[in-house]
């Protein structure tokens, strides 16, 4: 018979459920507030895993250094549809000129640079 012995630990419900619905992040919420927290849940959760991969491995990185006006304009590029942001990003359409911001250019540098291209 096996007996497993569980300690308790200073992680509330909350910490567990994002740590186990938030599936490809390598980021811990501790420190965000409630709004970054539901962003960076948006990036990882965008419909299409691609997606998944840009807009989240680019939320963990930067979410919690984000400026009010910049996660406002994080929260508006993830209310477009993946397949014109995808395009935009990947450069295979050129960006409508109102999302043409300087957190765009960050996003596109920021997926240029894990590729090792510019």
């Amino acid at each position: 018979m096996l007996i497993f012995k569980i300690e308790a630990s200073p992680v509330s419900l909350q910490q567990i459920y994002l740590r186990v619905t938030m599936t490809g992040t390598r980021r811990t919420t501790e420190g965000l507030d409630a709004r970054q927290r539901k962003a960076l849940y948006h990036a990882w959760h965008r419909g299409i895993r691609e997606m998944d991969l840009l807009l989240g491995n680019f939320a963990d990185a930067v979410i919690g250094d984000l400026s009010d006006a910049e996660l406002g304009e994080f929260e508006l590029l993830m209310e477009l549809p993946d397949h014109d942001l995808f395009a935009w990003i990947s450069g295979q359409a050129d960006v409508a000129p109102n999302y043409d911001t300087g957190l765009f250019h960050r996003i596109r540098e920021f997926h240029a640079n894990l590729r090792g291209t510019h």
